[in-house]
């Protein structure tokens, strides 16, 4: 029983221990001898390698828009999204007797037109861009996935016969007066007006695209009972294409298609408008298209690792398993602390592009269904990181740094993994050379709303969609001070 008692109140010790930045007493300042209690510590090196993501699980509520140079390696970098519009379940339309705007052949819309919202964006807000807007052909489909670098013309999506208008906008639009856009009442977006003569897919010509809509709902509200029967009996979606310009990216949160028409409220006329949202409800897509050349080139730098995103780079590290399991087959490993050091990229710019605020480490093998299967990390066999900084503080060793406290369980999962694979295979090691190793991944998150009684909530974890660069001590030709893992082990003496 007393054994058991020092136990717990050791291991409760180690875990204070472990948020601090070295381990060097802990062996002595834990126990005494006659607690039969060893600590013992050690450090062990980690080697590490850029590797190239081609492409990554394209998951996330905002939509990239324009296109950039990045001024660290002047590689072009291009977002287009594509988006599908949710709609309240049995949405209605204002009796057709109350619409004013309507002809011989039945009402109309005055207007119509998409906006896209975006609270961030990257680069000069007075670039000059041009955006064309598809109707896509077909809806995207729940259940199937779709990566970074999908190509939304080549799978069908959009075709030679698609409805599309194109738009020339700056992101400061300056047909807004400086008070309007100065007012805390504005929210920056794109309008993309759908105005023009629309012709549905059965050749029906119709006077706007709002006009088609206000129709449909007429000829079938059934259509309009949820989003799915919209999706695929109306609105299949649309595609966001940059054809021109360069300078300047915007994170679209939320795409609107507003119908503006009039209704008879009171004897007089009303403008209303009826909009239907982009929004987590429904699949957005961001598409992404990198310079290959600059990225191959970036990662193989072997002086450092470096994190880029969208859909650029990772960090490969490869542990230590072997060597900090050997001779500790009777202890315990309560922790294992890895510090990442951040190193200044040089780029002199305003448009720099931001450091990763976020880190995934995971397991290799693992690093395509974690996402796939949209799961949450568990500080077992994944664990996240942000980065930690202080300031001008350069004296705290954690300064610019992400810092993954305990890894200690993925380890001795590693080194369990490896032993009863070899005890059926010989060649084990040989047929899974990534058994020992993780991948950084910069990563957001999607969390609950979160009140006085219920706090946020983490709801998902998706690939980082936005634009980031960052450059990691590692790499085989390090100049800096090697990455380490510094670990400690605990066991009970016989003595």
């Amino acid at each position: 029983m007393k054994k058991k008692l020092i136990y717990t109140l050791t291991l409760c010790a180690l875990l204070l221990v472990s948020c601090d930045d070295t381990t060097d007493t802990v062996g002595s300042s834990l126990t005494e001898n006659k607690d039969h209690l060893k600590i013992m510590t050690d450090t062990f090196m980690v080697s590490s390698r850029s590797i190239v993501a081609d492409s990554v699980l394209s998951r996330n509520s905002i939509g990239y828009l324009g296109r950039i140079k990045d001024p660290e390696t002047g590689a072009i970098i291009t977002g287009n999204f594509m988006t599908q519009f949710h709609l309240q379940d049995d949405y209605k339309l204002p009796d057709e007797n109350d619409i004013i705007t309507k002809e011989e052949d039945g009402i109309y819309a005055d207007s119509c037109e998409l906006r896209l919202y975006y609270r961030d964006f990257y680069g000069d807000s007075l670039a000059t861009m041009k955006v064309t807007a598809y109707e896509m052909t077909k809806p995207m489909e729940e259940g199937t996935i779709y990566y970074s670098n999908y190509n939304p013309e080549e799978k069908g999506y959009i075709d030679e016969s698609s409805f599309k208008v194109s738009k020339v906008y700056t992101l400061s639009d300056l047909n807004y007066s400086t008070k309007d856009r100065t007012s805390s009442s504005f929210v920056p977006h794109i309008s993309i007006s759908l105005n023009q003569e629309y012709t549905d897919k059965n050749g029906k010509k119709y006077k706007n695209y709002g006009t088609y809509i206000m129709r449909k709902y007429k000829e079938n509200p059934e259509y309009f009972k949820n989003s799915y029967n919209f999706i695929h009996n109306v609105c299949p979606g649309f595609y966001f294409k940059t054809v021109n310009g360069i300078g300047a990216m915007a994170g679209v949160y939320i795409t609107q298609l507003n119908i503006f028409f009039k209704v008879k409220k009171k004897g007089k006329p009303v403008v209303v408008t009826s909009s239907f949202s982009g929004t987590e409800e429904v699949i957005q897509k961001t598409v992404i298209n990198n310079d290959k050349k600059s990225i191959e080139k970036l990662a193989g730098d072997n002086s450092c690792t470096y994190l880029r995103t969208p859909a650029g780079i990772f960090t490969e590290m490869t542990l230590p398993v072997e060597e900090i399991s050997k001779g500790h087959d009777n202890d315990t490993l309560n922790t294992a602390k890895i510090v990442l050091k951040r190193i200044y990229t040089g780029a002199n710019s305003k448009y720099t592009l931001k450091n990763a605020s976020r880190l995934l480490l995971i397991q290799k093998d693992s690093l395509y269904s974690f996402f796939e299967k949209n799961k949450l990390y568990d500080n077992k066999k994944s664990f996240l990181s942000e980065v930690k900084t202080t300031g001008n503080n350069t004296e705290n060793s954690y300064n610019n740094t992400y810092v993954f406290s305990n890894i200690s369980s993925l380890i001795t999962y590693m080194k369990k993994l490896k032993t009863e694979g070899e005890k059926s295979d010989a060649k084990w090691t040989t047929n899974h050379p990534d058994w020992n190793k993780v991948v950084l991944v910069p990563v957001s998150i999607r969390m609950t709303a979160g009140n006085t009684y219920a706090p946020a909530q983490i709801i998902g974890v998706d690939n980082e969609m936005g634009l980031t660069s960052t450059k990691l001590v590692g790499g085989s030709a390090n100049p800096y001070t090697p990455i380490k893992i510094s670990v400690v082990y605990s066991k009970f003496s016989n003595k």
